[in-house]
C-alpha cells in the first residue's frame, strides 16, 4: 500500500533499483529511480541535495553516485498491529480461496538522506572551528573517572527500558537486512508466486474444516473479540478485597490489616474482622504481629522490615531499621510527643528513614514535634489489664536492649509525664481559654501595679537635682549623622503576645490596632518616665539618636505584651524627656560647648540635639556660643 499516492498512480512502471527486508520486524525498504529527464524535475535542486548529502567526494558509500538525486527510498510501517482477522481472497471458478495474512505494510518516502546531510554539515562546522589545531600533537590529559556500581534492575525498570525508544532503535539495528530481487507485477515469477494463493485441494471431502454449518463457519472466520476481557483492570498483588481477606486464616487477616494500617485501636480491628470473631483469639494473634502503645496496637518492626531486606533510602539492613523503629515506639510509650532530631541523634539513621518511622504512628505538629496518631485508649486498658501488664514486661525487655545498643542517657530513660495529663490529650474550648487569659491578666496587673509603685518610691528617693561645677573637662565627640525616626514596629511584631489567636496573660492589656484602651495612657507615661529618669541617672548628656537606641534596647529586654509595646513616637519620647527636667541644646556643626555634670564636664559637637539633666543649670556657666532652648 502507498497511502500518500493515488491508487491510479502506481509504481509498476517505475524502475526498482533494490529491495531489502527484515523478516522479524516485518520491515521493507525499496529504492526506486527518479525520472531526472522529466520536465517537472528541478535539476539544480537535485544537484544541491546530492552535494549536501555526499559532499564533493565520490566513493562507494555515496548515496548519489551520479552527483544528482536520482533515486528515492520507500520505508514500510505496519498498517495494523493485529492482522489475525484479515485474509487475502481470490475468487476463481465459483470458489473463494482465502489465505491468512501475517502482516500488512504501508510504504512511505524515507528522508534519511536529510539526516545524513545534517551530519555532514555538523562535521564541516566542527572542522572549521578546530582550524589547524587538529594537526598538532594532542597530549594525553589525565581525567578523573567516577566509578559507579549498578544496582540490580527491578522488573518495573526493565519494562521501562524495554519500552524506551533507545532500546527499540538498538533492537532494530541488531537485525540485519536481507537483500531481495524485485520482480514486477507482470513478471512470470510473480505469476508463479500468485498460484500459491489458490488452494491445492481438489475435493471437499479432503477439507474437513469446511464441512460445518454457516454459523460455525462464520464463528471460525470472525471469532469474538476477547480484548475487552484482557483489558479489565487487575488489582495489585498486595491489595485484597474484604471478601478475599475474610477467606484467609485469622492470623493472616490480622497481619495483613496491621501491615497496611500500622496503628489501630482494638475496637476498630474487631469491626474489620466481622461479627462473630472471638476477641480472645484476636488478642492472641495480634500480640504476635503488634505491640501495645498508649492502649493502641502498632505493628511490629520485623513485620514491616523482614530479614534480608534493606532501606529503600539508605540501604541500611533490616536489623538496624527495626532497632531504630523500636526506639521510636518505645519513646511513644513514655510520652505523646517525640522530637525528630532526638531520634536521629540517638539512632544515627538518615532523615528519610526516621521520617518513615514517625509517619507510621504519629503526625507532625508545627513547633512542637510529632504527636502520637491516636488518643489514649482507656477502654482497652481497663478491660484487659493482663494484656497491658504482659506488654509492659515486653517493653521493659526492649528498653534493656536499646540501652545497650544506643547507650541511652538518663534524660532519654526518664519519662516526662506518664500520668493522665500526658496520656490524655487536653481539650480546652475557646471560652475557657478566654476566661483563663482574663484571670491571668488580672493577676499580672496587680503585680505590675506593685512593681510600678516600688519604682516610683525609688525614683522619688533618688530624684535629688545635682548642681554642676566647672572643673575637670573631658571631651566627647559625637559622629555627624542624620537623625532617623524611631521605629518600634519590629518589636511590636515580635512581641504581639498572640497565641492561637488569643491574647496571653501579658498581652491582654496591650494596644489593639494602634489604639490604647481606656486607663492605659497613664501607665504608659509612668513607664516611659521611669525609663527616662533611670537612663539620665547613668548618662547625663545624650543625643536623641542615642536615646532612641537605648530605648529600643530597653524594649528588647521587656517581656512580651509590656505596655511600652503599644507604640511610642519620637514626639512622646522627646516630650517626656523635657517633662523630667532636662534641657534641650541645639549644637551647630562648627560650635563646641561644654556641659557640666557632677564634678566634670563633657564637650560635645556635631549636628545633634543634646539633653542635659537638671533644671537648675546656671546659664552663665555655658559658653557664649551655646544656645539653650
Amino acid at each position: 500500500q502507498y497511502p500518500i499516492r493515488p491508487a491510479s498512480m502506481t509504481y509498476d512502471d517505475v524502475t526498482h533499483l533494490s529491495a531489502k527486508i527484515k523478516p522479524k520486524q516485518q520491515k521493507v525498504e525499496l529504492d526506486m529511480a527518479i525520472d531526472t529527464l522529466n520536465p517537472n524535475y528541478c535539476r539544480s535542486k537535485g544537484e544541491q541535495i546530492a552535494l549536501n548529502v555526499d559532499g564533493t567526494c565520490t566513493d562507494e558509500t555515496s548515496t548519489y553516485s551520479s552527483k544528482l538525486m536520482d533515486r528515492q527510498t520507500f520505508c514500510s510501517s505496519q498498517a495494523a498491529s493485529n492482522v489475525s482477522r484479515y485474509a487475502a481472497a481470490i475468487y476463481r471458478k465459483g470458489e473463494l480461496h482465502l489465505t491468512p495474512l501475517h502482516g500488512i505494510l504501508q510504504l512511505r518516502p524515507s528522508f534519511s538522506y536529510l539526516d545524513k546531510a545534517d551530519a555532514k554539515h555538523r562535521e564541516r562546522e566542527a572542522a572549521n572551528e578546530a582550524g589547524d589545531s587538529s594537526q598538532d600533537e594532542a597530549e594525553d590529559d589525565i581525567k578523573q573517572i567516577t566509578v559507579r556500581f549498578s544496582r540490580p534492575e527491578t522488573e518495573q525498570a526493565r519494562q521501562r527500558r524495554v519500552q524506551s525508544y533507545e532500546f527499540l532503535q538498538k533492537r532494530q539495528a541488531e537485525e540485519h537486512w536481507v537483500h531481495l530481487h524485485y520482480y514486477g507485477l507482470r513478471d512470470s515469477r510473480s505469476e508463479h508466486e500468485r498460484q500459491y494463493l489458490l488452494s491445492q485441494g481438489h475435493g471437499m471431502a479432503e477439507n474437513t474444516e469446511l464441512i460445518k454449518s454457516p454459523s460455525e463457519y462464520l464463528m471460525m472466520l470472525m471469532p469474538p473479540n476477547v480484548e475487552e476481557e484482557k483489558d479489565k483492570p487487575v488489582a495489585p498483588s498486595n491489595v485484597l478485597s474484604m471478601a478475599q481477606l475474610r477467606t484467609l486464616p485469622l492470623a493472616d487477616q490480622i497481619k495483613i490489616l496491621m501491615k497496611n494500617v500500622k496503628v489501630m485501636p482494638f475496637a476498630n480491628l474487631m469491626s474489620l474482622l466481622g461479627s462473630g470473631t472471638d476477641s480472645t483469639a484476636v488478642l492472641r494473634c495480634i500480640q504476635q504481629v503488634a505491640m501495645l502503645v498508649q492502649g493502641n496496637w502498632v505493628v511490629k518492626s520485623d513485620v514491616l522490615y523482614p530479614k534480608d531486606t534493606s532501606s529503600p533510602h539508605s540501604g541500611v539492613p533490616a536489623e538496624v531499621l527495626c532497632r531504630g523503629r523500636d526506639f521510636v515506639m518505645w519513646k511513644f510509650t513514655q510520652d505523646r510527643w517525640v522530637v525528630r532530631k532526638e531520634v536521629a541523634t540517638v539512632t544515627k539513621l538518615c532523615p528519610e528513614d526516621v521520617k518513615d518511622f514517625l509517619e507510621h504512628m504519629s503526625v507532625a505538629r508545627i513547633n512542637k514535634g510529632w504527636e502520637f496518631l491516636l488518643p489514649y485508649d482507656e477502654d482497652f486498658v481497663k478491660k484487659h489489664p493482663d494484656v497491658v501488664q504482659r506488654q509492659k514486661m515486653l517493653w521493659m525487655g526492649i528498653q534493656a536492649k536499646l540501652e545497650k545498643v544506643y547507650n541511652l542517657l538518663k534524660e532519654h530513660l526518664t519519662p516526662k509525664k506518664q500520668d493522665g495529663q500526658s496520656a490524655h490529650p487536653l481539650l480546652v474550648s475557646g471560652e475557657q481559654r478566654v476566661n483563663m487569659a482574663k484571670a491571668k491578666v488580672k493577676q499580672n496587673y496587680r503585680l505590675l501595679e506593685k512593681e510600678l509603685q516600688k519604682q516610683k518610691a525609688e525614683s522619688k528617693a533618688n530624684d535629688a537635682p545635682s548642681k554642676m561645677d566647672i572643673s575637670n573637662v573631658c571631651l566627647k565627640e559625637e559622629p555627624v549623622s542624620d537623625e532617623e525616626p524611631m521605629d518600634a514596629s519590629a518589636y511590636e511584631s515580635m512581641n504581639n503576645g498572640m497565641v492561637n489567636g488569643i491574647h496571653s496573660e501579658e498581652s491582654s492589656m496591650d494596644s489593639l490596632n494602634g489604639h490604647l484602651p481606656g486607663g492605659c495612657t497613664d501607665r504608659v507615661a509612668q513607664e516611659l518616665k521611669a525609663f527616662v529618669m533611670t537612663t539620665f541617672k547613668k548618662q547625663f548628656v545624650l543625643t536623641l539618636s542615642e536615646l532612641k537606641r537605648l530605648f529600643n534596647l530597653h524594649l528588647a529586654s521587656l517581656p512580651p505584651g509590656h505596655t511600652l509595646f503599644s507604640g511610642i513616637s519620637d514626639k512622646m519620647l522627646q516630650d517626656m524627656v523635657l517633662d523630667t527636667g532636662c534641657k534641650q541644646i541645639l549644637v551647630p556643626v562648627s560650635i563646641l560647648f561644654i556641659l557640666y555634670t557632677r564634678g566634670r564636664a563633657q564637650v560635645l559637637s556635631g549636628k545633634h540635639t543634646h539633653y542635659v539633666v537638671g533644671a537648675d543649670i546656671p546659664l552663665s556657666s555655658l559658653s557664649s556660643n551655646c544656645k539653650v532652648c
